[in-house]
């Protein structure tokens, strides 16, 4: 033991210098033991109580973690408007808020309190007025909190793959602040996941009826718990061949569950599935006159098929669009389309059924995102397409339906935002156009590029003529009730096929 001295050893460590201004170890303790003598002498004397001024320290001397102070209670907001005197819950007055969703449409306004007490609705309105969340919120409201391996209390039917990832984002935007469970099922994807999903269970299920029957034929889906059925853009699946499939899952769906169907447009078959699967429905129709958006500025040009290609390269240029969507009938004049513009025009993409599943996404990702400015799709793939950015909308082919020009156009113009909507007539196809003004109520204004005029245009009057003819021939046939035989010598028309178009 050295002197006191001697100098320090060499293997001695070197002292800690204190930081300025600090106390040493035992000064800090001395202090803290004081500062609790006070507290227990405040604590004696009727003042605070020793424990609650050490709560951390008590734990300290033990060596263990202080566990969680309660939390204050969550102040609730209290909203005013159209939302409010619905009868939602405050979890979901907090989702409308955060989603930005300020006063309902007419259609949420008319369905949602409707849907909420338990009726049946056939609901029709154009694209774009907000038809997604007038059933998301009711089905929100009316399953009951997720338990594991519980088979889904909601299924929700669309024809598209892209539809359903935007239904079931829609859901998870609008069920913040909820342990809901949601699951898109679709083709393209590989049904091991969705299978594994389906056995930990999901409170709301979305998707094609191809892949829900798949699920159904497997045993991985059960519908016995089902609360609440809804069949959305109804038109285009029937339009698509879907109805056997659709008919074949509400067979197995409980007679007591409540059902929604919703339509852009409402025509015979969909009045008929409507009457055979619900109960007593209620029939809102917000879109009695005006099927197309008031909006949405409509314009054709004539122009003869071997120039086509040269005009959409002019209008967009004279245009220069936000983003714009480009329809075509076929896949293979998309493909052809899309080829012929990329080497032109910057940031174009296709989508049609016969791309893979991971590509489809890839594009749409691209085009919400503002990467790909200009879509050329085929009209199955173009309805499931719901990005507010959409400028432009440019039909390179006439649709072959006249609904078809309605969702095509719907694609811009969504919730009250302007749009402007162009169509391409060969001089053959000016009855098609004549039968879209009829169905639009609605005179298409002609537009005229330099260079790009039909040596056959179409004149006004004659196009009021053809309007004329076609209303005249739309009578001519009178039937007293559904399925009755036309009165006259008129020829009777055979059975039209139907196909199944692939998504």
């Amino acid at each position: 033991m050295s002197e006191a001295g001697d100098a320090p050893s060499a293997d001695a460590a070197p002292p800690r210098r204190r930081e300025e201004g600090s106390r040493p170890p035992r000064s800090r303790d001395r202090d803290r033991d004081r500062s609790r003598g006070r507290d227990r002498d405040r604590g004696g004397r009727g003042g605070r109580p020793a424990f609650e001024s050490t709560y951390e320290d008590n734990f300290e001397d033990f060596g263990e973690a202080p566990p969680p102070k309660p939390r204050a209670a969550r102040t609730e907001k209290t909203y005013t408007g159209g939302f409010s005197t619905m009868g939602l819950s405050q979890l979901s007055m907090d989702a409308l808020a955060d989603a930005g969703y300020e006063e309902p449409s007419p259609i949420q306004a008319g369905l949602i309190p409707r849907a909420l007490a338990g009726v049946d609705v056939l609901g029709q309105a154009r694209t774009g007025t907000g038809k997604t969340a007038s059933f998301v919120l009711p089905i929100l409201e009316k399953i009951d909190p997720h338990h594991a391996h519980a088979p889904p209390q909601a299924i929700v039917l669309v024809p598209t793959r892209e539809l359903a990832v935007q239904v079931k984002d829609e859901f998870e935007k609008l069920a913040s602040g909820r342990k809901a469970s949601i699951l898109a099922v679709y083709g393209g994807k590989p049904i091991r996941q969705q299978v594994e999903r389906l056995k930990r269970g999901v409170d709301v299920v979305v998707g094609t009826p191809g892949r829900v029957l798949d699920h159904l034929a497997r045993g991985t889906l059960q519908l016995h718990a089902l609360k609440l059925v809804v069949l959305d853009e109804a038109d285009r699946m029937l339009d698509i061949g879907f109805r056997p499939d659709i008919e074949k899952i509400l067979r197995q769906c409980p007679a007591d569950r409540q059902t929604l169907l919703l339509s852009a447009t409402v025509p015979p078959p969909v009045e008929k599935l409507a009457r055979r699967y619900m109960r007593e429905p209620e029939t809102m129709n917000f879109s009695p006159t005006d099927v197309s958006a008031d909006t949405i500025e409509q314009f054709y040009f004539t122009v003869d098929a071997d120039k086509k290609f040269d005009l959409l390269l002019q209008l967009i240029q004279r245009e220069n669009p936000t983003q714009s969507i480009i329809f075509c009938r076929t896949k293979r004049g998309t493909e052809k389309i899309h080829n012929h513009l990329q080497k032109k025009v910057e940031g174009s993409a296709c989508i049609h059924g016969d791309l893979s599943q991971s590509v489809r996404d890839r594009v749409m990702a691209a085009f919400r995102d503002g990467r790909v400015k200009h879509l050329v799709a085929t009209d199955v793939v173009g309805r499931g397409i719901d990005v507010s950015g959409i400028s432009h909308i440019i039909n390179y082919d006439v649709p072959a339906f006249c609904d078809d020009y309605v969702h095509r156009v719907g694609r811009t113009g969504r919730m009250g935002r302007e749009g402007v909507a162009y169509t391409f007539v060969t001089p053959e196809e000016g009855g098609e156009l004549t039968r879209i003004e009829i169905r639009i109520d609605k005179l298409l204004q002609r537009d005229e590029i330099a260079g790009f005029e039909s040596t056959t245009a179409r004149g006004r009057d004659d196009m009021e003529a053809a309007k004329a003819a076609a209303q005249a021939a739309s009578t001519k046939y009178i039937t007293s009730d559904v399925g009755a035989e036309p009165e006259g010598d008129g020829p009777k028309q055979p059975p039209k096929k139907k196909y199944r178009r692939a998504l």
